[in-house]
């Protein structure tokens, strides 16, 4: 008996063969032969290009146990297999189908002609011959069939009997006794037959032993021993397996230590304890193969089929009964229609006036066609279909109607059901499953003359009208065996050698029906139903959804469906766990407008009441909560933010905690059915009551109202707050026995708000990881989170095994395409979403992820999924060994950095916040840079979150830079003006109205804001007069900024007829250095900041026209402006902005080709007194000398160079400064030539307000000029 060990058994068995080995359907020519067919050979077999149906056979010489098969293509050249189906059987005209994981026979093949693909079978199996069927092969560049195989194993004994139903063996046990603490039973068997009784044996103390077939699934029942005194039933059943009737070797183990079974069927085991308190098990005797008669079992029918390699501990019991083995019939073989053009015409006697026609078929499907036969002489046809479960009989008559009839009830069920029909003029029966007592007869005026040609499984395409097969019926996918004609058997080799009959995609000698329901891939109890090549889950009244109804259709919580815009309070249905083990379940849901609560009612609402209860013999009242077991309501505080359940210990002298011994009267049982002794409004393992907290007990010198053991009533009452310890599932009472004590217990529903898995929140700052426990999902996976980020690429998640050989993972791919990646058992395969707008918005987008059998999808926010689906017969394997990835793939390849929440797989919230580390770079909530960056982003400038770094956009102010911090300033000669020109024709009334009733209509903007204005410039002059900044309108109306002949600045408006002035600063501002002014406007009032000083006025301004700085002639100006503009500003000005509008921005960093700027004269671009630099934070995805976010130790010494360099740095930038005070080197017409910086500002400093001081070297500078 070969047992050998799974890697040890890989010896190579086909190169060894010699050519009579070898046979194939065809062959190319004397070059492609079969015997060619050997791996790394100098060849190949390939088929003739007319073979239809082309086969490569090997015969082994002997009876192997197969592990593995390797294929390659013709040795240099095009020719390779892609796909194929392997068989295999002990004779060459009976074959067994390999069957991988998921019901898949087609297995995977080559991809060029010299690499070897080697598939290792995920269960061994024995055979002598070998069929391979080529499936699909490579068509390009003239490529065809071409086969080089090597099949990997070890030698097998086989030792086999043959049972017709009426023979048995018997093993007489030594001594007469079996009595074990261990055992091993073996045996393989193969049958046509769903029922039947293989091992039996008994013992006289109820011990019992007996391994049958119940409808095509092996049943064990195994006992120690049983006591009727005792009432101890010791008998434990287990069932593996399903249709084990299909003519195939099944392997059959059964192992025994004590009372733990493990009962396994080919790949399959089932673990049990057997019941009762036995360990050995005592049987009389004998143990019997195929007992007859046996009186205990006499509805079970004897094994008909074959056994082979049976031990019993050891012990090779075929091996000796061998000279006992009795003469056996074996069943005709099956065949398969496997196909969606298959079919099998047979012959039948002419011109007979009686049609006897009987065979055996099983399916799933629930249509089909079974058999079609057409009269002689034009009398009619008959036609036999499988439809809804039944066997339908249609008789066509030429000119009369068609008699149709129905027989059976679900006879598609995977089982082999046998049909008999007889005909003869004017009388038609029809019998299902040889029930001789009920078969359904027609009586109808017709004429019976049998035709030559009988048809099964379908209909072949042909021109003959004469004696066509016609059919309406869909063709028929299952097996059929033992067909009869005119009550004799059709023997289907002889008929196909002498051409007698037909057939198309057809596997003769074996049944290759398989079983897609055992075990059933549909979740949460729902219904599979399945077909020739597919199953569908119906999962009506289940709660959930999907093609394996994995997806739940409910909310989680009520917080979910607020959320979702549920605002009406009501009973709602939530499931906690979603896609999890547990059911959904009602609850009733108030509904505010920040929060939503989630009740839970129970049977204990309306109170308890309690008496003669003692400490030794406590009152214990269980709490049921409607509509939910435990679990359900254990899940729903476990997601909760917060809950609360109200408690009344209302007492007539009945303590609570006050006992002599420490030991509470009272306490109540809540999660993990811990006890508590601290009651309503009390904290937790404080063991008092809320009064005790308050300082308002009856008593002072107790912690509860009710232990002054008063005879009156008193009651300690409050909200349990402790989510941990929610909710409340016993109350215990045990103070109510004394003479005239009593209490009541009044207990409130079960409250809570807020849903921490939707909440979850962590950002990653830095290329990081987070890691999980590996994950189980199973055979399916859902997942969802929402995200948001900056960053175009990132990895979200990844699991995966050593090799990368099984794994999932989410990424950003790209901007726009979310990609749903994974390996689990058919190649590296994705889907991929393209979404019509950026994911890297920094806006909130939530994914959602699914992967099953059927399909993989992947969907983000309410767009639609995006789905790629399997082939039938699919398996998916999700084996993981390495820790789930959160942040990255493979530590740190292509990490995201944003913000993940609300991460759930498979149902299960994973807790993010529980794995911040800032040192890492994963933070608690959704905050990056920007919240405490190292130098913030000046100027009013909007600061762009990086997580891991952050930039600044300038687009609205008037400055540059980094952070926004460097002046855009610009030198005026005398007589320079620059113009910036807001609108180019007036606003017309109707625009004005038209723009105040629908601000978007038309896509029409007046340009400006007619509500608010501010203003903010800079400026370093020592020449007097000046208009600095001038704003000018269509009609007269203008306002401007001047600085007048002593220095002092004026700001006037003229609305109308009118000119209203205001002075901004009374001090000499024309002392060269730099002065920043500030004017907002908020509707008709103006603030207005020079320097320090504050002004406040209420004026009115127009639509403007332009914006000068030194102003141009625009129309007719004001006396006393055109007095100030001459000679005009002679020096700096910078940082000016009039609420979007930056003049000199636009002049010096245009961004579009002809910009609204008008300049004279000489203006250059000025740094305009700018401070030296000063360096800020560097983010790590602009620095060159970043290498990772690791901890670094540096030596010592490096450290000590590395201050001395410092320090003497420190030294040179004293002196700097020092001669710099001295010395200046203040150039007003320098343009371009200075150093950006965030202290390069002249009109605000980075760190607070920078000390304005005199410096004469400077004045001296000036004046010179």
């Amino acid at each position: 008996y070969c047992t050998p060990h799974r890697d040890e058994c890989v010896d190579p068995l086909v190169s060894s063969l010699y050519a009579n080995s070898f046979l194939a359907s065809s062959r190319y020519n004397f070059l492609y032969s079969a015997n060619f067919a050997k791996l790394y050979g100098s060849s190949g077999w390939s088929p003739s290009p007319r073979d239809r149906q082309p086969w490569l056979q090997i015969d082994l010489k002997r009876k192997y146990r197969i592990q593995a098969i390797a294929t390659q293509g013709t040795f240099n050249s095009y020719d390779w297999v892609t796909k194929y189906t392997l068989l295999y059987g002990d004779r060459p005209d009976s074959w067994t189908p390999y069957v991988m994981k998921g019901g898949n026979s087609t297995m995977p093949g080559n991809w060029n002609y010299h690499q070897v693909k080697r598939n290792v079978f995920h269960y061994a199996f024995t055979a002598k011959h070998i069929r391979l069927l080529p499936l699909g092969w490579n068509t390009e560049n003239g490529g065809k069939i071409g086969v080089r195989l090597e099949v990997f194993g070890c030698a097998y004994d086989s030792y086999v009997m043959q049972m017709n139903g009426d023979d048995s063996v018997a093993f007489m046990f030594p001594g007469k006794r079996f009595r074990t603490l261990q055992d091993h039973f073996a045996v393989n068997f193969k049958t046509l037959e769903q029922d039947g009784l293989l091992l039996h044996s008994e013992g006289v103390q109820g011990d019992i032993l007996t391994l049958e077939l119940r409808k095509g699934r092996l049943v064990l029942t195994i006992g120690l021993g049983s006591s009727t005194v005792n009432q101890v039933d010791g008998r434990t059943t287990m069932t593996v397996g399903n249709i084990l009737d299909d003519q195939h070797w099944h392997y059959v183990t059964i192992k025994r230590y004590g009372r733990q079974v493990n009962f396994t069927v080919d790949a399959h085991t089932e673990t049990a304890i057997s019941k009762g308190d036995f360990t050995y098990i005592d049987l009389d005797t004998q143990v019997g193969l195929i007992e007859p008669n046996v009186p205990h079992l006499p509805e079970v029918p004897n094994f008909r089929g074959c056994l082979e390699n049976v031990f019993i501990n050891g012990i090779n019991v075929i091996n000796m009964a061998q000279d006992q083995e009795p003469e056996i019939r074996i069943p005709r073989q099956p065949m398969t229609f496997a196909g969606p053009n298959n079919y099998l015409q047979v012959p039948g006697f002419f011109r007979k006036p009686r049609m006897f026609v009987k065979f055996k078929f099983r399916s799933w499907d629930y249509t089909g066609l079974l058999m079609f036969t057409r009269f002689a002489d034009d009398l009619g046809a008959l036609e036999l279909g499988l439809s809804e479960g039944q066997v339908n009989v249609t008789l066509f008559q030429p000119g009369k109607k068609k008699l149709q009839f129905a027989a059976g009830y679900r006879l598609n069920d995977g089982f082999w059901h046998t049909v008999d029909v007889a005909a003869r003029d004017n009388l038609l029966s029809i019998t299902i499953d040889e029930e001789e007592g009920s078969p359904l007869k027609i009586t109808n005026p017709f004429t019976v003359r049998t035709g030559d040609r009988y048809f099964f499984g379908g209909c072949p395409k042909t021109n003959n009208t004469i004696r066509k097969c016609e059919t309406k019926l869909n063709h028929f996918h299952g097996c059929m065996q033992q067909i009869f004609i005119d009550n004799e058997p059709v023997d289907i080799d002889i008929i196909l050698q002498r051409r007698w009959g037909r057939y198309a995609e057809l596997l003769l000698g074996t049944c290759g029906i398989t079983d897609r329901c055992t075990p059933n891939p549909c979740e949460h109890e729902g219904r599979c139903i399945q077909s020739w090549d597919d199953f569908i889950c119906l999962c009506e009244n289940t709660g959930y959804k999907g093609e394996v109804c994995h997806m739940s259709v409910y909310k989680e919580s009520c917080e979910a469906y607020r959320l979702t815009g549920k605002s009406w309070s009501g009973n709602y249905t939530i499931d906690p766990d979603l896609s999890g083990p547990l059911k959904p379940f009602e609850v009733y849901c108030t509904m505010k407008s920040d929060k939503a609560w989630t009740i839970v009612m129970h049977d204990r609402i309306n109170g308890i009441k309690v008496t003669g209860s003692t400490v030794d013999r406590p009152y214990i009242g269980d709490v049921n909560y409607w509509n939910a077991s435990w679990d359900d309501v254990t899940a729903l505080a476990n997601t909760s933010m917060y809950c609360e359940q109200w408690i009344d210990y209302s007492c007539y002298k009945s303590r609570i905690l006050n006992t002599p011994n420490g030991r509470p009267y009272s306490f109540w049982i809540g999660r993990n059915n811990e006890s508590h002794e601290y009651w309503g409004g009390a904290f937790p393992e404080s063991g008092k009551c809320g009064c005790a907290i308050n300082q308002t007990c009856t008593d002072a010198r107790f912690h509860c109202n009710c232990d002054a053991d008063y005879r009156q009533w008193y009651s300690d009452k409050g909200y349990l707050m402790w989510k941990d310890h929610l909710p409340v599932r016993k109350v215990v009472v045990g103070d109510t026995n004394r003479t005239g004590s009593k209490a009541h217990i009044s207990l409130g529903p079960l409250r809570c708000h807020g849903d921490r898995s939707i909440w979850n929140t962590i950002s990653f700052t830095k290329p990081t990881y987070i890691e999980f426990p590996t994950f189980r999902p199973g055979s399916t996976v859902d997942i969802s989170f929402h995200f948001k980020t900056y960053r175009p690429h990132g990895v979200f998640l990844e699991n995966s095994d050593d090799w990368l050989r099984n794994f999932i993972r989410i990424e950003l791919n790209t901007t726009q395409n979310l990609v749903f990646i994974f390996m689990v058992g058919d190649g590296i395969l994705n889907v991929t979403l393209r979404s019509p707008v950026p994911l890297n918005d920094n806006e909130w987008h939530f994914v959602q992820a699914e992967l099953n059998v059927k399909l993989a999808r992947i969907k983000v926010d309410y767009q639609p999924w995006a789905v790629r689906r399997f082939p039938g017969q699919t398996f998916v394997t999700m084996e993981f060994t390495h820790p789930l990835l959160v942040g990255a793939a493979n530590r740190t390849l292509w990490p995201f950095l944003g913000c993940l929440r609300g991460l759930r797989m498979n149902g299960a919230t994973l807790d993010l916040e529980g794995k911040a580390n800032e040192e890492q770079g994963i933070r608690r909530n959704c905050t990056g840079q920007c919240l405490n960056a190292t130098i913030p982003c000046r100027n009013a400038a909007q600061c762009i979150e990086g997580y891991a770094a952050y930039t600044c956009d300038c687009g609205n102010t008037a400055f540059d830079g980094f952070y926004c911090h460097k002046d855009i300033g610009a030198y005026f000669e005398i007589g320079s003006w620059l113009r910036y020109n807001i609108r180019k024709k007036p606003t017309t009334n109707e625009e004005w109205w038209a723009n105040w009733l629908d601000p978007h209509y038309h896509n029409f903007s007046l340009g400006y804001n007619d509500t608010s204005d501010e203003i903010e410039f800079s400026f370093s002059t020592f020449q007097t007069p000046a208009v600095l900044l001038y704003i000018s309108s269509f009609v007269q109306d203008y306002m401007a900024v001047i600085l007048k002949k002593d220095g002092t600045l004026d700001m006037r408006y003229r609305l109308g007829l009118i000119t209203h002035k205001y002075q901004l600063s009374f001090r000499n501002l024309a002392d060269g250095y730099p002065h920043y002014v500030n004017i907002t406007r908020h509707n008709r009032t103006i603030r207005t900041q020079v320097l320090w000083e504050l002004v406040e006025v209420d004026v009115h301004i127009v639509t403007p026209l332009s914006l000068s700085l030194t102003p141009s002639e625009v129309g007719d100006i004001d006396y006393e402006i055109q007095r100030h503009n001459s000679p005009g500003l002679v020096g700096c000005i910078s940082g000016v902005r009039y609420n979007i509008y930056a003049p000199l921005k636009t002049l010096f960093r245009p961004n579009e080709t002809e910009p609204p700027v008008t300049v004279q004269g000489f203006v250059s671009e000025s740094n305009c007194g700018a401070f030296p630099p000063v360096h800020g934070y560097v983010p790590w995805e602009a620095d060159h000398w970043f290498t990772s976010i690791g901890e670094t130790t540096y030596p010592r010494s490096i450290i000590v160079v590395a201050a001395a360099v410092i320090l003497l740095f420190i030294g040179l930038y004293s002196i700097y400064i020092y001669l710099y005070r001295y010395k200046g080197s203040y150039h007003t017409n320098e343009p371009k030539n200075f150093l950006e910086s965030p202290g390069g500002s002249s009109s605000r400093p980075l760190t607070g307000t920078l000390e304005k001081k005199r410096y004469p070297a400077i004045e001296e500078d000036f004046r010179s000029d």
